[in-house]
């Protein structure tokens, strides 16, 4: 297993300015003692450009929708705006950041998504969304960026053998590539505080049957269910350390905040 330690960051830690900086500042922290890949989301930007272009936001189970026209503005949002404005900030701080989406050398392949079976059980189209594929082989290109000092920004974007491009939920995408990465460290970054139980508190830590029970008794929400999924898929793939953290606080990235994460066994 490697050393690699693979960050994902929600949208709404880098959609501003200050809020940047602070994060890019702790990457530059925890790429000091591992090799670093970044993934990263953007769904309140992409949210916010297309209701000034009319198109209404659905998701379902905390995974966005996505027609063709979504699809346009979720690559240009992502792969253009975000990922760009996060690597020049990661730059201006004297780290060799490189831009990429999972498109780049196939780094993570993908199919469109089935139908989405809800939490109520029922089937929904999620149109331009992809799934990966799970059984891609590792992805040499970001292991030799890694290893030579630069720090891969990826957007969660992935293509299929047609060529076609999809969304992909971050969290899965994430966990996806640390496991064919060898990663031995996930760290998902959100502005929630961990997994909370009932009384809004957080819970320090989640093994797998309390895992499957937060999502079977709808205890978690919807973006908390992906989330968790994601961390189990990271888990089973072989990541040994996987936590939920909440970036905000100043080097939450980096310290032991046991308020402010959960540690999935």
């Amino acid at each position: 297993m490697s050393r690699t330690r693979v960050i994902k960051l929600g949208g709404e830690l880098i959609n501003e300015t200050r809020k940047l900086k602070q994060v890019s500042r702790q990457i530059r922290v925890a790429a000091e003692y591992r090799p670093v890949v970044i993934v990263h989301g953007g769904g309140q930007s992409v949210s916010q450009l297309a209701a000034k272009l009319g198109l209404k936001k659905q998701t379902v189970d905390g995974l966005r929708i996505t027609d063709a026209k979504t699809m346009e503005v979720v690559l240009g949002v992502l792969a253009g705006i975000v990922n760009t404005r996060l690597v020049a900030t990661l730059t201006s701080m004297g780290l060799r950041a490189v831009g990429l989406t999972g498109a780049d050398d196939n780094t993570v392949p993908v199919r469109r998504a089935r139908r989405h079976k809800t939490i109520d059980g029922n089937k929904i189209d999620l149109g331009f969304v992809g799934i990966p594929k799970g059984s891609g082989k590792a992805p040499k290109f970001l292991k030799d960026l890694a290893s030579s000092g630069y720090i891969p920004v990826i957007a969660s974007i992935g293509s299929n053998r047609k060529g076609e491009l999809f969304n992909v939920n971050a969290d899965t995408f994430a966990a996806d590539l640390a496991v064919r990465l060898g990663a031995s460290w996930l760290t998902i970054a959100g502005t929630t505080s961990g997994v909370l139980d009932e009384k809004g508190k957080t819970i320090q830590s989640v093994d797998g049957q309390l895992l499957v029970e937060l999502i079977k008794n709808r205890q978690a929400n919807a973006g908390m269910v992906a989330k968790l999924l994601a961390c189990q898929t990271a888990k089973r793939g072989g990541v040994k350390h996987v936590e939920i953290v909440d970036g905000r606080p100043l080097n939450a990235l980096n310290k032991i905040i046991e308020s402010h994460k959960t540690t999935i066994f």
